[in-house]
């Protein structure tokens, strides 16, 4: 599996659903492991998990401070 292909894909539908970005707040390798829909090895479930919070989180930073260079 393509660790970064699939994160990127989950960011995206999570991103989209106000409810599934709090899910995935409270629980991400749970609503990893849903969205996913097939069972992997924990380590890559953790890992794919890891990736979309770290994208998302990112993604919220970039918005934040292009606010903040705007005029």
């Amino acid at each position: 599996m393509d660790i970064k292909a699939k994160a990127n894909e989950l960011v995206e539908k999570i991103k989209k659903d106000p409810a599934l970005l709090k899910e995935f707040r409270e629980n991400p390798v749970k609503i990893v492991e849903e969205l996913i829909g097939m069972d992997l090895p924990d380590d890559q479930i953790k890992m794919v998990a890891e990736a979309v919070k770290a994208k998302i989180d990112l993604d919220k930073a970039a918005n934040l401070l292009g606010g903040l260079f705007k005029k």
